[in-house]
Order: C-alpha cells, then sequence, then structure tokens
C-alpha cells in the first residue's frame, strides 16, 4: 500500500478552509437587503419586535377588495369586464394614474404599477360616481373617467419626482453622481453639476438605516435576487456592501408606509431602467441629509 503524507493532507484541508471563507465573504456582501412595513424591524432587531416582509415582495393576499368578477357572482346581471385591477403594470395604468390624480383622487407621482393605493384611489372615483366599488378599472369605470378628463401630458405622465429636488450636496457637484437626498427623499443623477433625472427614493427603517456617506458603484446586477432573503432587487446597483439602488414593486403599490433593509428602494421602473442603463461601476454615490 502507499502512504500518503501527513503534510500534503494537511495542506490540502487548509486550501479548501480558505475557499470556503472567501464564498461566504462574497455571499454577504451582495445579499442585499429587503422592504419592511412602517414601524417594524429587521431580523437583527431585539427580540419581540415582528419580522418584516420580503423585499421588492408584490403585496401578499391578493386585492384589499373584492374583484369585479366576484362582485358579479353576488348581484343579479354580470358585471363589466375588468381592464385593469391590482398587480397589472402598463402604461395604461400610469395614464390612469394621471387621469385620477387631475381630479383629486390620486395623490402621487404615476409608476404604472397598480397597487393598493391605486385600488383604493379607484373606489374613491367609483363612490363618487355611484359606481360599484370594486377597485377594479372596468370598462365602465374606465369610459367615465375618460370623459371626465384630459390626455396627460408628458409631464403628468413622467414627472421628474413627487416632491421637490433637494439642493445637490457640494460632494455631488463634479463628476457622475447618484445625488441621495434623505431629507427630500430624492435621488438626482448628475454630471458636472447638472441634473440629468430625478427620482422618487425611500431608504431602510431606524434599525437598518440606510448609510450616509460617499461611496461608488462596484457592480450592477439587471434581474439581482437576494441570497439573504430569495427575494428580487431588480436593476440592482451595489454601493455598500449589501446595499444597492434598486427597483422595488412594494414601494411601487404601497409609498412609504415601507421601508427597506438599507437599500433605496425607487417606485419608478422606467426611470430606474433608464438610470442603470447610464451608470457605470466606479459612478459616486453621495447619500446624504
Amino acid at each position: 500500500m502507499r502512504r500518503v503524507r501527513a503534510g500534503s493532507r494537511t495542506g490540502g484541508v487548509r486550501a479548501s478552509a480558505a475557499v470556503a471563507v472567501g464564498v461566504v465573504v462574497l455571499a454577504a456582501l451582495t445579499a442585499g437587503c429587503k422592504d419592511t412595513p412602517a414601524g417594524s424591524t429587521s431580523s437583527a432587531t431585539p427580540p419581540g419586535t415582528a419580522a418584516s416582509s420580503p423585499d421588492d415582495a408584490k403585496p401578499s393576499g391578493g386585492p384589499a377588495v373584492p374583484s369585479a368578477t366576484a362582485t358579479a357572482s353576488a348581484t343579479p346581471g354580470a358585471r363589466p369586464p375588468a381592464l385593469m385591477s391590482v398587480g397589472d403594470r402598463s402604461k395604461r395604468v400610469r395614464e390612469l394614474q394621471a387621469r385620477l390624480r387631475q381630479i383629486g383622487h390620486f395623490d402621487r407621482s404615476p409608476t404604472g404599477y397598480y397597487g393598493n393605493v391605486t385600488a383604493a384611489a379607484v373606489r374613491s372615483f367609483q363612490g363618487k360616481r355611484d359606481l360599484p366599488r370594486t377597485g377594479g378599472t372596468d370598462t365602465v369605470t374606465w369610459r367615465r373617467l375618460l370623459a371626465m378628463t384630459r390626455k396627460p401630458t408628458a409631464k403628468e405622465l413622467d414627472p421628474p419626482t413627487g416632491r421637490p429636488v433637494a439642493r445637490p450636496d457640494a460632494r455631488c457637484m463634479t463628476g457622475r453622481v447618484l445625488c441621495i437626498s434623505k431629507n427630500s427623499r430624492t435621488l438626482a443623477w448628475m454630471i458636472d453639476g447638472r441634473v440629468v433625472s430625478a427620482m422618487d427614493v425611500r431608504f431602510g427603517s431606524q434599525y437598518t438605516p440606510t448609510r450616509e456617506g460617499t461611496f461608488s458603484v462596484y457592480w450592477k446586477s439587471r434581474h439581482h435576487v437576494s441570497t439573504l432573503y430569495d427575494t428580487p432587487m431588480p436593476y440592482a446597483m451595489f454601493f455598500s456592501g449589501g446595499q444597492a439602488v434598486h427597483y422595488s414593486p412594494d414601494f411601487a403599490a404601497r409609498g412609504y408606509s415601507g421601508a427597506s433593509h438599507g437599500c433605496v428602494n425607487v417606485r419608478d421602473e422606467g426611470k430606474i431602467a433608464s438610470l442603470f442603463a447610464q451608470v457605470k461601476n466606479g459612478d459616486k454615490v453621495v447619500v446624504y441629509w
């Protein structure tokens, strides 16, 4: 029988252990963050606090109100077919939101995502017109809305932000910068002191705050999925460990009633898709008050 030298075997074990440690470190850096309802805490919070919902998860449990189909089965006569409902994402949904905003039923910038906030706005509109308050946009609701509103302008469909953009920090005035203000809750994409585009954002909770300071984009991942929470983080641009700027359907659906676990959430998918295409690894990220 051949003798195996102990030194050779020991060296192989040490090498395997080193590789395993490297994999764990890389996974921790890119694990990502998840969204949490307002007032809740992360898994790292003190015992007894409530666990938060997964990052970027669409609202669970289905629509908050009965669907048009369900209402139809409970009352005589068939209801008009639904054109749009909770979970839909399209240009028509963006137009619906813009038209509802014209007459005071929708109080935020259009996102193109039909979430619970949009359903509530539609119910409000339906109730004022003595229509069944389903929250879904059927043909009758849509035609009534078209008759009462005008075609939205490009600015109404795609406004810069839902709130005024903050005065840029001095660190944002040179080079290519993602200039992110916690005070105004806006992100301004700037090149040499000029604002190219801007969008609404939200941040982590008090227990999982978004880090402040000057960073740089070190990795972009178009279809990223958090390895820590197994949830999607579309258009992710990582700038500090597992914290990234990325699209959040949860933010689009629920607005500021929730929070991330440290990431910078964007609720307008069209805007962050355009931003993702322009930003390069190495571009500066400034997060400030």
